[in-house]
């Protein structure tokens, strides 16, 4: 696949590794504080990237942190109520497959109406939105 970044369209490594914290998160009792530490180890996540990651996460929030020695991270709702949307959302912004399904006017050939490319491809985009909507992590945690 050719993009103009020359890499293949895929979520980045903060995403990946923020799904494994969730995935982590979800796995404890609802509640349970866990420090970064062992959520790097557990996870084989560098702990500088991870607390990146989770700044970013308790901003989106849906993880929360605690301050102190007994301090630590948790999910600030529910795992049910967490789905791979909202991780993609919160770390690489809104899912869009193509320029022109963001901006109408960012169609280089300037095509008014809408090409059937565009047409398909909003019609594709709202299918994966939808998908990834419905997948959350409490159905996950229980699936490993």
């Amino acid at each position: 696949m050719i993009t103009e970044s020359g890499e293949d369209m895929q979520f980045n490594q903060a995403t990946d590794y923020a799904f494994r914290v969730i995935m982590h998160l979800a796995g404890l009792p609802e509640g349970a504080i866990v420090k970064s530490q062992m959520i790097a180890e557990e996870q084989n996540i560098p702990i500088g990237f991870l607390q990146k990651i989770m700044r970013v996460l308790t901003q989106g929030e849906v993880v929360k942190s605690y301050r102190g020695i007994d301090g630590g991270f948790a999910l600030a709702k529910p795992a049910v109520d967490i789905s791979l949307l909202d991780i993609i959302t919160i770390m690489e912004g809104p899912v869009n497959l193509q320029r022109c399904l963001k901006v109408n006017d960012a169609c280089s050939k300037g095509c008014v109406p809408q090409c059937p490319v565009h047409a398909a491809l909003a019609v594709i985009q709202n299918d994966l939105i939808q998908a990834l909507s419905k997948v959350n992590f409490a159905k996950l945690s229980k699936d490993v």
